[in-house]
């Protein structure tokens, strides 16, 4: 199925192995060169529920070692989340505007790259997340 969704973009959609219906059709924007994968059945309903994961997924990384956007949008892919980069630098932006990642320019050839990396007060927020992460994990997965 193809056609052009609301912001005129054209859209190529297949049917689900599971589901013949709507809401099983996987889909393709395409704009210029670049294409995004969106799930027809309403994909902003979980975003809500996996934005503080993604928040705390980035300010782990950002822990662990320096972080950039892009190789954060690749981790994330990894892990199921499909995030763009019009998502990801604003939300980064907002973790540092609160204090948790600092950024410094880094050259990479010929461009300048932003490097994140985590601030004291990041790794104090982190280390409480995790027990509340926990916590809830507890409480989810093994019923206590």
């Amino acid at each position: 199925m193809t056609g052009r969704n609301a912001l005129g973009l054209t859209k190529i959609c297949v049917a689900d192995h599971e589901s013949t219906t709507a809401a099983g059709f996987n889909c393709v924007n395409i704009s210029h060169n670049r294409v995004s994968k969106t799930k027809i059945d309403n994909p902003m309903a979980d975003r809500d529920l996996y934005s503080g994961l993604i928040r705390l997924h980035v300010l782990h990384h950002a822990v662990e070692e320096p972080i950039f956007g892009l190789g954060m949008v690749e981790e994330l892919a990894r892990h199921g989340y499909q995030i763009s980069p019009g998502t990801l630098y604003p939300l980064l932006h907002s973790l540092e505007k609160k204090g948790y990642l600092r950024s410094t320019e880094q050259r990479n050839g010929k461009s300048l790259r932003k490097v994140y990396r985590a601030t004291p007060q990041g790794k104090t927020a982190l280390a409480a997340a995790k027990s509340k992460v926990r916590e809830l994990f507890r409480e989810l997965i093994e019923g206590k």
